[in-house]
């Protein structure tokens, strides 16, 4: 069935399928509605991050669509509702609604240790629009969709300032790792850039500023090499280290270089600096989902 729609409450309630004579009507209803369900999600946030304290505050919430495991069927998908707040992005399969709700996620996750992909063209996997993936600490990757073009930017928007927001917040991070057979720290500083020092003495081995890194691979294991730029000789010195916990290292260096590539954005600054000023991130005001009904095409 084309240019038709259907609206399914949180209850379950559902208005059945609406059809309209044309895909402008049925794209002009869907933003309308989406339009009203951003509106209720700005007032619900900004009434829910009143008990929360600067580093827990909502930054999105929203419906989505999950792309089941190991399915190769368009429509073997569920609806999920995620939520980012503070360090964390949420994953849940129902809005949640009281304090205690937000400790009973499926699953969450550290938002500088995740990676997030707006699927284009070539990288969709099906013929669903409007798709991103979430690629976790373990090396997992998760597959969503939504409705509105809209509500995927609103997506893109919010995940870079909630990571921001955290970088700037925790300001570096520490992961333990091997080197030439012996323990390290690798130190992620958003000041300092690279620190390696020795886990049981502490003695500084290396340090690299961010501008330094000239280049780094992996085996998509557990080892990075990174080719680090000496700034009195200019030559390419070559450091390589083993983790436990390979992709999470991955994405908080990911982050941390696109928290100091924001820095130097005027419009972010100036959106991040109206979010620190008011207490509350200016991103969410424009969310376009709610904990109240969420929109379904009829296929």
């Amino acid at each position: 069935m084309k240019n038709a729609f259907q609206v399914i409450a949180v209850d379950g309630v559902c208005s059945g399928v609406i059809q309209f004579p044309t895909a402008e009507d049925c794209l002009d209803w869907l933003q309308a509605i989406a339009s009203n369900i951003s509106s209720l999600t700005k007032h619900n946030v900004k009434k829910i991050n009143r008990n929360f304290p600067v580093n827990q505050q909502i930054i999105y919430m929203g419906w989505v669509d999950e792309k089941e495991q190991d399915s190769v069927q368009d429509r073997m998908y569920s609806p999920k509702f995620l939520a980012l707040r503070g360090s964390s992005l949420f994953k849940f399969s129902a809005p949640p609604v009281t304090t205690w709700d937000w400790t009973r996620a499926e699953k969450s996750f550290t938002v500088y240790e995740i990676m997030c992909k707006i699927l284009k063209d070539n990288d969709l996997l099906d013929k669903r629009k409007h798709c991103f993936s979430v690629q976790t600490e373990s090396g997992e990757d998760m597959f969503f969709s939504v409705e509105l073009d809209c509500e995927l930017l609103i997506w893109e928007k919010a995940f870079q300032m909630a990571t921001f927001l955290e970088v700037e917040r925790i300001q570096c991070k520490t992961y333990a790792c091997i080197m030439e057979s012996h323990l390290m720290g690798l130190t992620v500083d958003f000041s300092m850039g690279f620190v390696c020092f020795d886990a049981a003495s502490k003695a500084v081995l290396w340090r690299y500023k961010f501008s330094q890194l000239k280049g780094s691979s992996d085996d998509g294991k557990s080892k990075i090499k990174f080719l680090f730029q000496n700034q009195d000789s200019k030559s390419i010195e070559a450091k390589e280290l083993e983790f436990s916990n390979l992709f999470a290292v991955l994405h908080c260096i990911h982050a941390f270089f696109a928290a100091k590539v924001a820095c130097l954005d005027p419009m972010f600054v100036e959106s991040q600096g109206t979010a620190t000023t008011t207490g509350f991130p200016t991103l969410s005001s424009i969310s376009c989902n709610s904990q109240t009904p969420k929109l379904k095409y009829a296929t």
